[in-house]
Order: structure tokens, then C-alpha cells, then sequence
């Protein structure tokens, strides 16, 4: 049986095409005609296919390749076996990038999960709901009464969006979302399971009565540009709102709590936990399963590494991880501190037969 595909397959292309394409330099340009039908990674590649190099961690795979071509910097062009057409460029993968989202397109966003181009009949679309030209909504997806989706706009299977719930432009609300208490902006892309608008986890706990719920009367903003992972939950404001700025990242299965403010064009890898009315800046980036306390700031510019637990402010630009976390610099001086002294505990015979 063949290996199936799920995407459109590229139309077949020379090397000159692709060279033109990526603005790299064909090093043999008796090899302009050589045909290349698809993109592969260096230890899959066929002689019909692109790969590139950046990084000597695949040096051995590089050597063993059978691509037909490469794209590859000069620093790395030594490592390329002759028979693998070089195309050389100062930045390998970013040129690959732009050959793949040339090629398949129809990958970067999702479209109906069934091929619909309208409204299913079996979508429920309340009468005061007002839908722009152009909204794709996909059977079993359920619209509240005051709605506001703008064209271009898909509405994933089941999907299921709350009275008053605003939505922009070209936006995808992926299958089996809840969207509640929010306005979205243009050009957002919400992946598959992902709850919006929830009540945040506001309680004054041990009291008299037990664990007395606190309201949560705000909202949640998205900005324009914004893209949240599948399974990822945003709850909803308590007095103020939740705010994701404009062309921030979100990876899988992230907990934003209520009133978390993050800034612009920021990353968050997968599984971080974010605590009640952080204060994110702009141009953060986040390491997978950071958690980081409530009522806390993060500078513009900073970075967390994975795993780290943090519990203090972080300034602009800071470079801090551990846990709990702290000035990298810091904590990777600890860290050979420790080693060393176990080291020399081991080697001190006086340790001999201790436990």
C-alpha cells in the first residue's frame, strides 16, 4: 500500500526554480535542471528531494544522506557529500521554511475538518447571531445568542461559542473549543479542545462556609495574530480581564489564569503553568513546563529555561532558570558547586563506608 499523505503534494521543481525561490546560490549550475518533488529530512531524503544543514549534531546524516539537495551555509558546505547538490545560503533552515510554506500552504492554518465551505445544517446558530460573508462553520458547532464572527472565519466541529463571544477576521476556532467572555481579533488561530473564557480559580479558602467562590466577572482579550495550542485554557478576568497581546505564540496544553496580562509577540512552550495576575512583557520567551507564581512581573525581553519554577520578579532582558528559578549565570555556578563538592566527598577517604 502506498504511504498515504494528508496534504497537497508540490508541484515538482529544478534546483534553478528552487535557487531563485530561496535566494540561494546553486554551487554547480550544470545541476539547475535536476528535478526535486518534495522536502525531507537528511536521514529520509530521496535523490528527488531537499533537505538542509545548519547544525554539526547531524554531521553523520549529513555524510549518509541521499538527498538530491541541500541547502546549507557556507560554514557547513565542506561536510556536504559530492553527489548532494549544494545550495548555498546564509541561512539554511529559514530558506527551507520559505520553500516549504510556498509549497504547502494549506498547511499553515486549518480549514473545515470536512470540507465545508458554509454553514452545515447541522451547526445551531442562534437568530441574533450576526455572521459575516464567508464564516465556515463546521456540523455540531454551537453559537450564542449576540455572537459576532467577521468573513474568512472557521468554526471547527463542535465547537462551542457563548453569548456575546466577538471573533475576527480570518480567524479558526478549532473542533471541540468552548469559547465564553472573550473578544478575538483578526487573523487568530485556536487549536483543537482549547477552553476560553472560563471562571478563573478565585476562592477564599478555609473560611466558615468552606471554600467561598469569588466571581469572575472579567473577560478575556486575544489581540490580532495570536495562536493558541490544542488543549490550552485562558480563564477569564476576575475584576480586569486576561489579556494574550498581539503575535504571541501559545504551544499545547497551557494554563493562563485569570487576569494574567501577556505582552506582545511572546513564546510559550508547551505545559507552562501561569498563576493568577502575572504581568507578562513583550517579546517573552517561556521554556517548556515553566511555572511561574502569582502576582509577579516578567520583564520585556526575558527568558525562562524549561522546568524552571519561578517565584520572584524577573527584569527586562533577564536570562534566569531552576528552580526555583534565577539568574542563569547564578544557578549554573551552583550547580558546578555542588558537583564539585560531591566530587571531593567521594574522593575524601574519611567518606569510606558512610551512607
Amino acid at each position: 500500500m502506498a504511504q498515504p499523505t494528508f496534504f497537497i503534494k508540490p508541484p515538482a521543481s529544478t534546483l534553478a526554480d528552487i535557487a531563485t525561490l530561496t535566494k540561494a546560490q546553486l554551487v554547480d549550475p550544470a545541476r539547475g535542471d535536476h528535478i526535486i518533488t518534495g522536502l525531507a529530512s537528511l536521514d529520509e531524503a530521496g535523490p528527488m528531494h531537499l533537505a538542509f544543514f545548519d547544525n554539526l549534531k547531524y554531521a553523520d546524516e549529513i555524510k549518509a544522506t541521499k538527498a538530491g539537495a541541500c541547502l546549507v551555509s557556507p560554514r557547513f558546505e565542506p561536510q556536504v557529500p559530492a553527489h548532494v547538490a549544494v545550495l548555498r545560503v546564509a541561512q539554511p533552515f529559514r530558506a527551507f521554511v520559505r520553500i516549504a510554506r510556498e509549497w504547502h500552504g494549506e498547511a499553515l492554518r486549518p480549514q473545515s475538518w470536512v470540507g465545508n465551505d458554509g454553514i452545515a445544517p447541522s451547526a445551531i446558530i442562534d437568530p441574533s447571531a450576526r455572521l459575516e460573508d464567508g464564516v465556515i462553520v463546521d456540523p455540531l458547532a454551537v453559537i450564542g445568542p449576540d455572537v459576532e464572527i467577521g468573513s474568512g472565519t472557521v468554526v471547527g466541529v463542535g465547537a462551542v461559542i457563548g453569548p456575546g463571544v466577538k471573533i475576527g477576521r480570518d480567524c479558526n476556532v478549532g473542533a471541540r473549543t468552548a469559547i465564553q467572555c472573550a473578544l478575538i481579533g483578526n487573523n487568530v488561530l485556536i487549536h483543537p479542545g482549547c477552553s476560553i473564557g472560563q471562571d478563573g480559580y478565585g476562592f477564599i479558602f478555609f473560611g466558615p462556609e468552606g471554600h467561598l467562590k469569588v466571581p469572575q466577572t472579567g473577560r478575556v482579550l486575544i489581540q490580532n495574530d495570536v495562536e493558541v495550542g490544542a488543549g490550552t485554557t485562558i480563564d477569564r478576568g476576575s475584576l480586569r480581564d486576561t489579556v494574550i497581546g498581539e503575535g504571541t505564540k501559545i504551544d499545547n496544553q497551557v494554563q493562563i489564569g485569570h487576569n494574567v496580562t501577556i505582552g506582545r509577540h511572546c513564546l510559550l512552550a508547551a505545559q507552562i503553568g501561569l498563576a493568577g495576575s502575572l504581568s507578562i512583557g513583550d517579546n517573552v520567551a517561556l521554556g517548556a513546563k515553566v511555572g511561574i507564581n502569582n502576582h509577579l512581573k516578567i520583564g520585556d525581553g526575558a527568558q525562562v529555561t524549561a522546568m524552571s519554577g519561578v517565584k520572584d520578579d524577573i527584569p527586562p532582558g533577564g536570562r534566569w532558570g531552576g528552580f526555583f528559578a534565577k539568574p542563569t549565570k547564578q544557578w549554573f555556578k551552583e550547580i558546578i558547586a555542588v558537583e564539585r563538592l560531591v566530587r571531593d566527598s567521594r574522593a575524601d577517604p574519611k567518606d569510606e563506608g558512610r551512607e
